[in-house]
């Protein structure tokens, strides 16, 4: 699979990453790094503790890694669950499919970039 295709079927964004990253190698380099990124592992464990303030810091450097490296699948969804977690106090179920949207996105985008 080529870094373009691992884009594709991510649904990222393969032109913006590459107009900031220049090189397809370059590109390769930090999507490695982001499977070894902890805040996916680190909102799961908050959301799972109901500890709503570390689900908002996970979530919202989650989307942050996302686009970054122009991930922008992934990066909606937790968006989406950043700004549904900002200044919440307590856990509520509305949470629930937000969290499985981010999970579903999360392994397809693992699921590519181990593919390269």
């Amino acid at each position: 699979m080529t870094v373009e295709e691992c884009y594709e079927v991510m649904k990222g964004d393969y032109q913006d990453v590459l107009s900031r990253l220049r090189t397809d190698e370059r590109i390769k380099k930090f999507l490695i790094k982001v499977l070894s990124d902890p805040s996916f592992a680190q909102l799961c464990s908050a959301m799972e503790s109901k500890n709503m303030e570390e689900a908002f810091r996970a979530a919202h450097t989650l989307k942050g890694v996302c686009k970054n490296m122009s991930i922008t699948n992934l990066a909606y969804s937790a968006s989406n669950l950043t700004e549904a977690l900002r200044g919440r106090q307590e856990y509520g179920e509305d949470l629930e499919p937000l969290l499985k949207k981010v999970k579903k996105d999360y392994a397809l985008t693992m699921a590519c970039i181990q593919m390269l």
